[in-house]
């Protein structure tokens, strides 16, 4: 274990890493932020990850869902980055849920952090009520044309922040994505590693008019019912 994870080693010392080996997580999700979170925190030590997905792979999912090859498509999403985990990492147990969150939130398993690579405003509100209900956070990502939002929720409530309203899908960067589980995998691992981080915050990505990268930050009222 030393060997390979010399490098996260040099950064927090070989107790912190041992220490993952006890912690989990839950990526609800596998397309495009689920790919990508698999790969961030697949092979940093975590000791269990729940990747929950009812989907399978389409043509059109590969070029922006870097887990994926031409010859996955019709494959489970969920059970291919399972696989593509394994193979990278012998110090994380992965269990594939082919299934959609509010089956997975029947089954009672228990996780330290909710990753959020989902595309449905419903199912977040469900998660943020999950989350709440077991007094775990989870981290919140969603990407749009080059626009991208992250937050890791504790005592704000998502639902207070955002309306729910169907709307067009309007087009998406692979790099964006990227960007935006990388973020979020940030939060998590120095969440699961005991650093600082900064909960109910809402991170804002965004190129602007004449090409420059944003990043604002906008603190979130505690929940209503609090």
């Amino acid at each position: 274990m030393i060997e390979y994870f010399k490098r996260q080693i040099e950064l927090w010392g070989e107790e912190v890493q041992a220490s993952l080996q006890e912690r989990s997580v839950a990526i609800i999700g596998a397309g495009g932020l689920g790919s990508s979170l698999a790969l961030a925190v697949g092979s940093c030590g975590i000791g269990r990850i729940e990747i929950v997905d009812f989907d399978e792979v389409e043509i059109h999912n590969i070029h922006r869902q870097i887990s994926f090859r031409l010859d996955d498509v019709s494959k489970s999403k969920s059970v291919v980055n399972a696989k593509l985990i394994e193979q990278r990492s012998k110090y994380t147990k992965v269990i594939a849920h082919v299934c959609g969150f509010d089956e997975w939130a029947k089954k009672g398993i228990e996780v330290d952090l909710i990753l959020d690579a989902t595309d449905n405003l419903d199912v977040r509100a469900e998660i943020d009520r999950y989350a709440k209900e077991h007094k775990i956070g989870w981290v919140y990502g969603s990407v749009e044309l080059f626009n991208a939002q992250v937050c890791f929720f504790q005592d704000s409530s998502f639902s207070d922040i955002f309306k729910l309203s169907e709307s067009k899908n309007k087009g998406i960067a692979t790099p964006m994505v990227m960007n935006t589980a990388s973020l979020q995998a940030n939060l998590a691992l120095r969440y699961l590693a005991g650093l600082s981080v900064k909960s109910d915050t809402l991170y804002y990505l965004y190129f602007d008019e004449g090409g420059e990268f944003i990043v604002q930050k906008f603190k979130l009222p505690k929940a209503s019912q609090q």
